[in-house]
């Protein structure tokens, strides 16, 4: 086979592998959200990865921007699967890694379901990684003007991705220590979380900085914030001081990106 055969059956395997990868994540999601007569998430593990979970846990709504991420995904996947996409470079860069950041996300729904919450905290940290990995591609590989579709579906879909699942983690690792360390610890709760959220400001901020100011990340990252807050102020367990700390982390880490990301729209010829 000649190396434009090779070439064009590597592009065509690429497609295929994120058109599966996007399935079987769905499939999972649609199980986790409590179909099929299958326990719902919140429920699953104990209650430990319910809004009541930990202290870092956000409120319910949060939740809803899974939704948005999935239609993005939805439509990366069919988009890329276009002729016109096959050969192009930067799906060559990019399709893979996002393929495997579906394919954990499903995973992830499956360990939720089926595994150990440890298990839950190991996955969603390679999918971190794999997020992290996937948006700093989309990053390089970025070119000026290169039109509304490429910059929504892949630098927007994974940023938000990339953004909400920072604080996953985080929410996810307060809930499986929340199982494990004493109980002697809650004496400590308000503490510990304020400085794991000072520590997703410095990440929020990081990730803004070495993506050239992006919004996306932080529009996530600062949405679950929010709403962590609301949890912490309304809901169980309460914690005014982490609630507080939560709006102040959020509005930290999305107006720098936001205002750097106006300026450029307001700038003759920005992209």
């Amino acid at each position: 086979m000649s190396a434009t055969g090779k070439a064009r059956g590597a592009d065509l395997a690429r497609q295929i592998v994120v058109l599966s990868a996007v399935s079987f994540m769905l499939i999972a999601a649609v199980v986790g959200a409590g179909a099929f007569n299958s326990t719902a998430v919140q429920d699953q593990q104990g209650g430990a990865l319910d809004t009541d979970g930990s202290y870092l846990a956000p409120a319910g709504p949060a939740f809803s921007i899974w939704s948005v991420i999935y239609a993005g995904l939805i439509a990366y996947a069919v988009w890329q699967a276009l002729p016109r996409q096959r050969a192009n470079p930067r799906q060559r860069a990019l399709g893979w890694p996002i393929a495997l950041t579906m394919a954990l996300n499903g995973l992830w729904l499956v360990a939720a379901r089926f595994g150990t919450l440890f298990l839950t905290v190991v996955v969603i940290v390679l999918l971190l990684a794999a997020l992290g990995y996937a948006f700093r591609i989309a990053v390089i590989t970025r070119e000026p003007r290169g039109g509304v579709l490429d910059s929504v579906l892949i630098d927007g879909v994974t940023g938000l991705h990339l953004g909400w699942v920072t604080l996953a983690t985080v929410a996810n690792i307060a809930a499986w220590l929340t199982t494990v360390v004493p109980a002697e610890w809650e004496q400590g709760a308000d503490a510990i979380g304020i400085a794991v959220l000072l520590v997703v400001a410095v990440v929020g901020l990081a990730i803004a900085w070495r993506s050239g100011w992006r919004v996306t990340p932080a529009i996530a990252l600062a949405w679950g914030l929010s709403w962590l807050a609301v949890e912490r102020f309304t809901g169980e367990p309460q914690s005014g001081p982490i609630g507080v700390v939560a709006i102040i982390v959020a509005a930290v880490v999305l107006l720098p990106p936001l205002t750097v990301s106006t300026l450029r729209l307001l700038r003759p010829g920005g992209d």
